[in-house]
């Protein structure tokens, strides 16, 4: 209502706008803030509930929905009732009383009410990799545009077969610690050249290397050896 329409660009283009709103208001409170300020009590020593507990079953898809907005889980996670905190920017999810999982909390507005993450996807996808294309969410598991267009030219220029091979192991690597930035920007470069990506290139230069285990020959003493000290008196 104060902006004339709802659309962000992302959670902290919304939290300053609430920020810079509750300081204009506050600065109009001011002077009567500060004659009240004398008389405040101390806070309580525990904080608050601020949330709200909901129930969520995560489904064979290791997907969960609270409140009409779909999320992702960890496969481990599947099968299992969770109970869900809902705050103001996340979700909380507590299994027998401990917290297994926590995922930024998803917006309602326009029609995208999803909220996942394509690494809780990656391992079921390996096993069938053909079931990418025909995914309902398929759309809301690309991390950045790039993949986005590259899965468009690779469905476009290879077989289904091998389209959906590439494509998931792709989503393979951007899952690997600080890589799917810099793997997006090489996607970006490939497209430009109207390059298809080398799955197996790439994993050259981009899977972490394996360092082989050093050989450590351990030489053991006769039991024999033990019966010296035996005679010997401690200094």
């Amino acid at each position: 209502m104060l902006r004339g329409h709802r659309d962000f660009v992302d959670r902290a283009a919304y939290d300053e706008f609430l920020r810079e709103v509750v300081m204009r208001r506050n600065r109009r409170n001011a002077a009567a803030f500060r004659l009240e300020r004398e008389q405040l009590m101390d806070l309580p020593l525990r904080r608050t509930t601020d949330f709200v507990e909901e129930e969520a079953r995560v489904t064979r898809c290791s997907t969960f929905t609270v409140r009409g907005i779909l999320y992702s889980a960890p496969s481990r996670l599947i099968g299992h009732r969770l109970k869900v905190r809902v705050y103001g920017d996340r979700l909380d999810c507590y299994l027998s009383g401990a917290l297994v999982h926590t995922t930024s909390r998803g917006s309602r507005g326009g029609d995208n009410r999803h909220a996942l993450n394509y690494r809780h996807f990656i391992e079921s996808l390996k096993r069938k990799p053909q079931a990418f294309k025909g995914l309902a969410f398929r759309d809301q598991l690309f991390p950045r545009e790039a993949y986005r267009r590259t899965w468009e030219q690779l469905e476009a220029r290879l077989t289904q077969r091998e389209a959906c091979k590439v494509i998931v192991g792709l989503l393979e690597l951007a899952a690997l610690d600080g890589v799917e930035a810099v793997l997006a920007a090489r996607l970006n470069a490939l497209l430009v050249d109207g390059k298809l990506p080398d799955l197996k290139a790439l994993r050259e230069e981009f899977a972490p290397r394996h360092a082989d285990c050093p050989v450590v020959n351990v030489e053991m003493p006769p039991a024999s050896s033990y019966d010296d000290l035996l005679g010997k008196e401690v200094a």
